[in-house]
């Protein structure tokens, strides 16, 4: 077995993660639903790996797949997250752990798991950031020693998720997808392009990506909606 260090619960995470910081509220109770949507996807079939997404950047696919990770961790499953974006990675800071070693480190054979693999302040829930950036991310990520690797973290773990870069910038999330049981793309409510959005289902597509759903992000219910009147929204 691998040793982990533990961390501190930070404000940053409390910010960051809703189901930590607010698990009664009406946001915490869709990332229950979204993990219920997601654990009824592939009922003939033991989901292991699933990838999160957006199109394009600032969509909020890596603060829904940190929450997502929680709320999976709160079930009381093994769960472990990983900072596929080795481009612009951010899971280290929402979970408040050091990224000197990472998800680069292991693909360059430069470190192992028990060096890489961290506890966070959430039971149940692991990490593995990105490490340092490396200049080939898309090479590192094709590569058998990233086959090998989600084969071996798939026996230690009940769920990995995946951060990936957005689909319409870099391969990353194309290349990942393929490798993955599911893969959910994260959609900005009413700043996302159409055009955009179906560019990237076509991307996934054509990797054979298996797209769960998308999660419709930042999308604002009316005041006459059912969660307003059944959850007792406040102002």
């Amino acid at each position: 077995m691998f040793k982990k260090k533990k961390v501190q619960k930070s404000s940053t995470m409390a910010r960051k993660l809703i189901t930590v910081a607010n698990p009664k509220s009406i946001v915490s109770e869709q990332f229950r639903t979204i993990r219920t949507n997601i654990n009824f996807s592939m009922p003939d079939q033991d989901l292991k790996t699933l990838l999160v997404t957006s199109s394009t950047p600032g969509e909020g696919k890596s603060t829904n797949s940190s929450n997502i990770g929680v709320v999976f961790a709160q079930e009381g499953k093994k769960v472990l997250m990983i900072d596929a974006d080795m481009r612009k990675p951010t899971a280290h800071h929402t979970f408040g752990v050091k990224n000197g070693q990472g998800l680069s480190s292991l693909l360059t054979r430069q470190s192992d798991l028990n060096t890489v693999i961290q506890n966070t302040a959430v039971e149940n829930l692991s990490i593995i950031p990105s490490g340092p950036i490396p200049p080939n991310p898309a090479e590192l990520l094709t590569s058998k020693t990233m086959d090998s690797l989600i084969e071996e973290l798939s026996a230690q773990f009940d769920m990995i998720i995946f951060d990936a870069p957005p689909v319409l910038s870099v391969a990353d999330a194309q290349i990942l997808s393929n490798k993955c049981d599911g893969t959910v793309l994260v959609v900005n409510a009413g700043e996302a392009e159409k055009d955009g959005v179906l560019k990237a289902k076509e991307a996934l597509t054509k990797s054979k990506a298996n797209i769960l759903g998308v999660i419709m992000n930042n999308y604002a219910f009316e005041r006459d909606h059912y969660y307003y009147h059944y959850y007792g929204i406040e102002e």
